[in-house]
């Protein structure tokens, strides 16, 4: 058994899903409430907090504090998210240029960032995988998209910490599906593998050569605004006119009936992947509003996003040197890849080649998470023990030099963890300080690149211009986070930061720490939340299962009436104090309704039992009831 155990988190657009190397040395995909992934849904009630399915079902009726796709927010600008927040029905206010999600909660108005919804979720995760294996859960590797910027894999890092987890790895999401696919197909020589990852709202391509146990990313290229969702988009626009037109009935107008139409057209989504024709249909004001679409109607609707997933795949080809024809395998993951026009598009493109889908495309992606937190948690695991992984920087990292001019010192696609060091100079006669401005992007312009973060290198001696030699040191680590430093030779006057955005863009290390604590204390108290309902619950069971039993038998006059007045305080007391009792209150309570009515019954059942009892003395009665016993015969006992 691991010393500890250390869990595997695919956090997704749409769905989530954990798996853990468990006591019997293999890799469990942990079931949630229903099912083997978890909606990423958080709802925000009057009764609290939920998250996954009970928090999607009620999506309908509670739109403005029902919060999904944290991911496409997570790291990211508010001027970026224009096309997002129209498919929004919760608002998504802008703080300083940061996204924040505003909902109400206990009768105030509050605002989250992406990355406290997303440790809402990650937390979630944690219970599923606590309730399971039965002790607590802290160590976790956490998987992104392949093609997630540096803001959005610290980001990320952040929200597992925010859940109360530790953080072993940031992973990329192909990579990891690749490992659920490596480990099975044991092979003699190298291959290169194409990993397709098209999930609800990220889409990645990975090559990656194979060989005994040792995973090399070749190359990674993909789109963070492409998946399910948009197709589901579409699809939801379509609609929209379809019953304007038909019924008359504006639903832009109507959050509530929104959500319904998204829900049935994600539903119809599914349906066409098996099915010729599906139906959309929804009830508006009383008023069922209902329409068909055939598969061939939604593949031509998708059919320039369908086309668009081969663009990522040509780079990543590119990049890694390769031909197609030199792919040994095409493993496809994610739920959008069960569309039949998507892999025929795909397969084409490989001239016909069979796609591999041999894992389960919803659960391989924690899968491999769950075996990289087993080698990084120190198990002793067989067959991950040899097992390296070599992933890779999915965007060129560099600084901004004169005339708007980037300065690229880590190039896409090298091998991680990494370092880079060039030597930069002043430009003015007698400068004392510099300012190293950080981006990442593949443009040659700054202003076409995105800004990671700023700082300044100050107090170094005047000198004319190009004299002063600063180094400046570019070192990612293995879970793809940045950190840039920068020292004057002659003074050795230096200055480093782990990239923080001067302008609030991102959270500080005390901003992670505020968030924690206050995500704790929440989790205490929906925890204490989660009990209290459970105890009344069981409670309010408990005296219906007495009224059910006097009604069913025939107790006495006397004692009936005692137990329907224990039944009645009871249930007094529980509705004009419900909300300011606590958990051992109300377990008190049931202890001491049964411990009132439990004798009263059983004395009942005594007595009636012995009514019925066969009399021992009644010769008659005991041979009839077959209580007798008599010699068996010499061949009867041989029997």
């Amino acid at each position: 058994m691991p010393k500890s155990y250390a869990i595997g988190i695919d956090l997704g657009t749409t769905y989530s899903c954990v798996a853990v190397y468990n006591q019997y040395s293999i890799i469990d995909i942990v079931p949630s409430d229903l099912g083997n992934t978890t909606p990423s849904y958080v709802a925000f009630t009057a009764n609290g907090r939920l998250v996954g399915e009970s928090a999607k079902a009620q999506a309908t009726l509670n739109p403005n504090n029902t919060v999904f796709d944290a991911k496409r927010l997570i790291g990211r600008r508010f001027e970026e998210l224009e096309e997002e927040l129209k498919h929004f029905p919760f608002t998504v206010v802008n703080k300083g240029g940061v996204p924040k999600i505003e909902v109400e909660e206990d009768g105030q108005i509050k605002t989250f960032s992406p990355e406290e919804i997303s440790a809402i979720i990650l937390g979630k995760m944690k219970d599923i995988a606590e309730t399971y294996l039965e002790c607590e859960v802290k160590n976790a590797v956490i998987t992104v998209p392949a093609f997630f910027s540096d803001s959005a894999r610290q980001a990320t890092k952040n929200a597992g910490i925010i859940a109360g987890l530790n953080v072993l790895r940031i992973i990329n999401e192909p990579t990891a599906a690749a490992i659920a696919y490596g480990l099975d197909k044991k092979s003699v020589g190298e291959k290169n593998v194409l990993i397709f990852d098209l999930g609800g709202g990220t889409f990645d391509v990975s090559v990656l050569s194979i060989d005994d146990g040792i995973f090399e990313v070749k190359a990674t290229c993909g789109d963070t605004r492409l998946g399910g969702e948009d197709f589901d988009n579409l699809l939801v626009k379509r609609f929209i006119e379809m019953f304007k037109q038909k019924y008359n009935k504006d639903l832009k107008r109507d959050k509530g009936a929104l959500t319904l139409l998204r829900k049935s057209c994600e539903k119809a989504k599914r349906i066409l992947s098996s099915e010729l024709v599906a139906t959309v249909a929804v009830e508006v004001d009383g008023a069922d509003l209902e329409g068909t679409i055939s598969r061939t109607e939604f593949e031509s609707l998708c059919e320039p996003l369908f086309e668009k997933t081969l663009v990522p795949v040509e780079q990543a080809l590119a990049d890694a040197g390769l031909d197609s024809s030199e792919i040994a395998d095409i493993v496809i993951v994610g739920g959008s890849t069960r569309i039949p026009r998507i892999r025929t598009i795909l397969s084409d493109y490989f001239g016909g080649k069979q796609l591999n889908c041999s894992i389960n495309p919803d659960e391989a992606i924690a899968y491999g998470a769950a075996v990289q937190a087993s080698v990084l948690n120190g198990d002793q695991v067989v067959a991950h023990q040899d097992m390296l992984l070599l992933d890779v920087c999915p965007i060129s990292l560099g600084i901004a030099t004169a005339g708007g001019q980037m300065t690229t010192l880590i190039k896409r696609n090298t091998t991680i963890p990494t370092s880079e060091m060039k030597v930069f100079s002043t430009t003015v006669d007698g400068q004392t300080t510099v300012l190293v401005q950080v981006y990442e992007g593949e443009s040659t312009l700054v202003r076409e690149n995105s800004l990671l973060g700023r700082f300044q290198l100050s107090g170094f001696p005047a000198a004319p211009a190009r004299v002063p030699q600063i180094e400046v040191t570019f070192e990612v680590d293995a879970n793809g986070i940045l950190k840039v430093s920068a020292v004057e030779r002659n003074s050795g006057k230096g200055s480093a930061i782990t990239i923080q955005s001067p302008d609030s863009y991102r959270l500080t290390p005390a901003d992670v720490e505020r968030m924690s604590s206050e995500a704790e204390v929440k989790r205490q108290q929906d925890k204490r939340f989660g009990e209290k309902r459970k105890a009344e619950t069981q409670l309010r069971c408990c005296l219906d299962q007495f009224r059910q039993t006097i009604d069913s038998c025939q107790l006495p006059s006397k004692d009936r009436i005692a137990i329907a007045n224990i039944l009645d305080d009871t249930t007094q007391w529980l509705e004009s104090s419900s909300a300011e009792v606590e958990v051992e209150e109300l377990v008190q309570r049931q202890r001491d309704v049964e411990l009132h009515c439990q004798p009263i019954i059983a004395k009942h059942f005594e007595v009636s039992e012995k009514a019925s009892a066969p009399d021992l003395n009644d010769t008659e009665d005991v041979h009839q009831s077959g209580l007798t016993i008599e010699e068996l015969s010499d061949e009867e006992e041989e029997m």
